[in-house]
């Protein structure tokens, strides 16, 4: 028979502080991270970019609900929000309160898989080993993902699932390109597929998950700024040593902030909310972004 181990009570006090400190108080440490991103042809006025992602949205999260609000102070030129708004069947209605100073902007949107698929409770130290690419077990969507697309578009931001666009950012001819959730392997780059149009003053690129074969078809067509969110920025990470795992096909580097796919300007969002079965950050803030564009040196 074997004999317990004791755990000193000063490494039990720090994990508990530990778990208080990621799930109370970095969780709800909302940051705006601002870059500038020169992409811009010579002569060109900047214009500013507000991405938003990963809410994860639950009716009881007042402070997230609050921040977001806060947000409309900024006037961005565009706002682009790149999926997984929702974590509730009832969450439509506190989202659209929380984008409701926004939705005055221009915007964009797609949805990632937990706008259609609600949370469920599972280990998240499984994502140390393998991802969550395709591995739900529900086959119809539980979540109002139709009423929260409505709702948006009612105030006229685009939807850009498996679409392209052009809309006026500031003085900008913007060609939009965006795709559906790859993670659940909803989206159809085909349907977007070609050269980007040559006479626009921008071509952006928006997809919910940064997966390298899209990003690089992206590129490939000429798109000179993608945009996506999903991975949390690894969510739980090692202070100097950064992300664990990125949930999706792309590096560890790049899994939040302003880096180069190829050709063209990536930007990850490591967004604002968590699993309500997973409510922690570490080492991880969540954040929105606020990419100023400018003229190429």
């Amino acid at each position: 028979m074997r004999k317990a181990v004791a755990v000193p009570l000063s490494v039990l006090g720090l994990g508990v502080a530990g778990v208080a400190y990621a799930s109370v108080v970095e969780r709800n440490s909302f940051r705006l991270r601002r870059f500038d991103v020169p992409v811009l042809a010579p002569g060109q006025r900047p214009v500013r970019i507000l991405h938003l992602s990963d809410l994860h949205l639950t009716p009881r999260r007042t402070m997230l609900i609050n921040w977001v609000r806060s947000l409309g102070g900024l006037e961005p030129d565009l706002v682009v929000n790149t999926g997984d708004s929702i974590a509730h069947p009832d969450a439509v209605p506190s989202l659209l309160h929380a984008l409701e100073p926004l939705l005055r902007r221009p915007g964009l949107f797609v949805y990632g898989s937990n706008d259609l698929y609600a949370p469920q409770p599972k280990n998240p130290l499984r994502y140390l080993w393998r991802t969550s690419r395709n591995e739900r077990r529900q086959h119809t969507p539980s979540l109002p993902w139709e009423e929260l697309g409505a709702g948006m578009a009612a105030e006229g931001w685009l939807d850009m699932n498996n679409t392209t666009a052009r809309v006026k950012v500031g003085d900008l001819d913007v060609a939009v390109a965006g795709i559906h959730d790859s993670h659940i392997s909803r989206d159809r780059y085909d349907l977007v597929a070609g050269p980007a149009p040559a006479d626009a003053d921008l071509r952006l690129g928006v997809m919910h998950s940064p997966e390298p074969r899209n990003m690089t078809r992206f590129a490939d067509d000429g798109y000179q700024l993608l945009l996506a969110g999903h991975t949390h920025g690894g969510q739980l990470c090692i202070p100097f040593y950064g992300a664990l795992v990125t949930n999706c096909g792309i590096d560890r580097k790049r899994v939040k902030g302003l880096s180069r796919h190829d050709s063209a300007w990536l930007h990850v969002s490591a967004g604002l909310g968590t699993s309500p079965y997973a409510p922690a950050r570490f080492a991880c803030f969540p954040e929105a972004s606020l990419l100023t564009l400018v003229p190429r040196r």
